[in-house]
């Protein structure tokens, strides 16, 4: 967080915005070689078939999230998709502005939400919007520092929300 204060006391015309597209370029060729999460497919089908929607809440660009799950083929199952604002790293998670847009996206509230993050930056923004949070352990170091952020419920798999999702009620069956 430190070096974003340093930066933008900088002032320097042009340099925010030089630093974001550099960084979307690298994302965007990073979709060619990226390794799918384990079990993600499998949560978004399981969400797709509960009539749970799933948006994407990133601090990437949305558009080499885009170019992600259109390769995956789960573009289809995903939207909506709230990246990197563009050149405004103020607006990036830990703010939960990513979140509040999401849900205001879905036309639902953010405490009806489940958001699921790998970061403390994720469950920091998961908080502030008053969203739950689920946090996932993709690396054994992290189950401490999610659990130290605020995270009441901590998963190490993907897989772990695939069967909760398969037992789920689908809208249609009175959830909401």
């Amino acid at each position: 967080m430190e070096l974003l204060s340093w930066v933008d006391t900088l002032d320097v015309p042009g340099l925010t915005e030089t630093v974001e597209d550099a960084l979307s370029d690298a994302e965007l060729r990073a979709v060619q070689t990226a390794s799918p999460t384990p079990f993600a497919r499998e949560v978004i089908e399981a969400a797709h078939r509960a009539a749970k929607p799933v948006a994407v809440v990133s601090n990437n660009s949305a558009s080499s999230i885009s170019a992600y799950l259109r390769a995956q083929e789960l573009d289809e199952y995903v939207w909506p998709i709230v990246g990197r604002p563009y050149a405004n790293p103020s607006e990036m998670k830990p703010n939960p502005i990513p979140l509040l847009r999401a849900a205001e996206s879905l036309n639902v509230e953010p405490e009806t939400c489940v958001f699921v993050g790998d970061s403390v930056f994720d469950i920091e923004a998961g908080l502030a919007a008053k969203t739950p949070v689920i946090g996932y352990a993709n690396a054994s170091h992290k189950t401490k520092t999610l659990a130290d952020a605020g995270a009441k419920v901590i998963i190490r798999s993907m897989g772990d929300l695939v069967s909760t999702l398969q037992n789920c009620p689908t809208s249609s069956q009175g959830a909401q």
